[in-house]
């Protein structure tokens, strides 16, 4: 039963009477609905994110794309610095409007990226979690996107480093190799007077085969008498000699 004014209590004013029983003084304000106050709620919210996808559609004209109106989706891609040799690292997140955004965090992913390693992107992603919680209540995308952009820089910043390290190391050990190539590898005494013995003792080896060779060859040598005795066509070899030169010969 809601309040009735009666009439009564002098000047004070009006009577009233509600469940409670009767009361004196200015009628109370009546109290909205409930569903009147949800849906002024949601309006405002509503309103709010318009407004955010107007800027953020005027803000980054190149980088931002519209996907749907309900529930509000979109893409921004996010593109590093470029580094020392013009590299960059590049991230397009999808973001998608909760009924309650901004109160509530909205719901994002990486669409896709250039250049990232598996931990960058797990970086990134922890990274948005903590600046989506840090700034509920009020419009974030135009906080995340920057927080974004600075990440991707260091990331940047950390290849650079990291080749440079790299490109380091490597000259190092080329440095090395060159110096074991002209100053060889120490070897202990004992080892190196072991080697000797074995190497000298291949070397008399290879010696004595030698030798050995050039005194078979020697043996199995002929005297022109022999040469003569076992090779026939020595018998004519002058005279075919004549024929083919003619009656002249020349002497020198």
């Amino acid at each position: 039963m809601g309040p009735r004014a009666v009439r009564g209590c002098g000047s004070a004013g009006q009577v009233w009477q509600d469940a409670s029983g009767l009361c004196c003084g200015a009628l109370p304000e009546r109290r909205r609905a409930p569903w009147a106050a949800a849906t002024a709620a949601m309006t405002d919210y509503v309103e709010e994110q318009q407004n955010e996808l107007e800027a953020l559609e005027s803000n980054y004209p190149d980088s931002f794309t519209a996907l749907s109106e309900n529930p509000p989706s979109f893409t921004i891609t996010v593109t590093s610095e470029a580094g020392d040799n013009d590299e960059t690292v590049q991230t397009t997140f999808k973001f998608t409007y909760s009924e309650k955004h901004p109160d509530e965090a909205p719901l994002y992913e990486i669409f896709s990226q250039e250049n990232l390693e598996d931990s960058d992107v797990i970086d990134i992603l922890i990274l948005l979690a903590l600046q989506a919680e840090e700034n509920l209540g009020v419009v974030m995308i135009f906080t995340l996107v920057p927080a974004v952009q600075e990440k991707l820089n260091e990331i940047v910043d950390q290849i650079t480093r990291r080749r440079e390290e790299e490109k380091k190391l490597k000259e190092k050990e080329a440095e090395e190799a060159e110096k074991q190539l002209f100053h060889g590898t120490p070897v202990p005494i004992e080892n190196f007077l072991c080697w000797k013995a074995k190497f000298d003792a291949e070397l008399l080896e290879i010696k004595r085969k030698r030798i050995k060779e050039e005194e078979q060859a020697g043996k199995n040598k002929l005297s022109g008498k022999q040469l003569f005795e076992t090779d026939h066509n020595l018998d004519t070899s002058d005279i075919q000699f004549l024929e083919d030169a003619g009656n002249n010969v020349e002497v020198k």
